[in-house]
């Protein structure tokens, strides 16, 4: 707080006025990219992973200049890799080995939003989403109907569970207890693999500064088979607003879905917090409901941008042992984002 003071003080010396003092700690506490306030394409992972997903998303969105083109696009890129284990094709599956999708998209100047649960068989499940958004009057479509309208709208059919995936999960139920009929080969030691990555949010601003945003997963390893977490859901994995920027979280779905999280991160930058100290205050807030963040033992990262451009990331806990990290592309280049660890 002491900074804070010193750092308002500084400015009124210069005859700043309390709007612009506000609007300058808003840009010291949040990550203010080269090309601010332009367009710009962000993903709410590391540098690794948006080398795949950034570059072709901002090309998509040059040649149309659509942002929906671009952020589909980089959410495609994560939906097709079969590295990636928690989304899309090889993500890994539910407790009965079934891969079940669940995706949205949002676009701010409308407001229109729609989203998929509980899809099965269907790689691109944010593109189907899109059209949920764009060919229909509904918000959400599941399970059963997700996949007929997919199909409807020329989407093939394919089987999700990878090799890889299939092994993992079989391992895992193999493991559940040493009371059930499933045994691991007795040569093998067991060990809990970790998704390295989960979900993938990818939110743009255009060059009106239409802002627009979307999440995709495959959701929770191991979840009870019909369980839904807070991507699909607008307002928990996903909020955008033209007047204010984008908001979007990967992590705990039940908890984000409980504290409206991306909703929250949004007002709280309209009430005038930059997108930094708004992902911090979330957070806050899931150690809140949970009675403190000793009570919490799992993870929620929270990404955003205003419509200045300015980019918040943090998280409950590390990932790998690093800070969180989000990444975006502008016509400046790739650049990644450093965020903030909460416990």
């Amino acid at each position: 707080m002491a900074a804070r003071r010193e750092f308002m003080h500084t400015l009124g010396l210069f005859g700043l006025s309390l709007p612009v003092i506000s609007k300058a700690l808003a840009r010291q506490q949040s990550y203010t990219p080269s090309g601010a306030g332009q367009p710009l394409i962000l993903c709410s992972r590391d540098e690794y992973w948006a080398k795949k997903v950034l570059p072709p998303a901002w090309a998509a969105f040059s040649a149309s200049g659509n942002i929906l083109d671009g952020i589909e696009v980089g959410g495609n890129v994560c939906e097709l890799d079969p590295e990636d284990t928690s989304v899309g094709y090889g993500g890994l599956p539910d407790e009965n080995g079934i891969v079940t999708l669940d995706a949205s998209m949002m676009y701010g100047p409308t407001h229109k939003c729609g989203s998929v649960a509980a899809l099965e068989n269907i790689k691109k499940a944010c593109s189907v989403a899109r059209l949920v958004m764009e060919r229909t009057d509904h918000a959400m479509i599941v399970g059963a109907g997700a996949l007929s309208f997919a199909k409807a709208h020329g989407f093939p059919e394919e089987n999700l569970l990878t090799e890889q995936s299939r092994l993992t999960w079989l391992e895992w139920k193999e493991n559940l207890s040493n009371e059930d009929d499933w045994l691991p080969p007795a040569d093998k030691d067991y060990y809990k693999k970790l998704r390295k990555r989960g979900t993938i949010n990818v939110l743009g601003m255009g060059n009106e500064g239409e802002v627009a945003g979307l999440t995709t997963t495959s959701g929770l390893f191991g979840k009870i088979h019909g369980r839904v977490g807070d991507s699909p859901i607008i307002g928990a994995g996903l909020y955008v607003d033209n007047e204010v920027g984008a908001a979007g979280a990967t992590g705990r779905g039940e908890e984000l879905i409980r504290t409206c999280g991306s909703f929250l991160l949004v007002e709280k930058m309209r009430a005038g917090k930059s997108p930094q100290v708004a992902c911090e205050e979330v957070i806050e807030r899931i150690f809140y409901v949970n009675k403190g963040k000793d009570q919490v033992n799992f993870n929620v990262k929270m990404v955003a941008f205003n419509k200045d451009g300015d980019v918040g990331v943090a998280s409950i806990m590390s990932e790998e042992g690093t800070s969180p990290y989000a990444s975006i592309i502008t016509a400046q280049g790739l650049q990644p984002v450093p965020g903030k660890v909460m416990k």
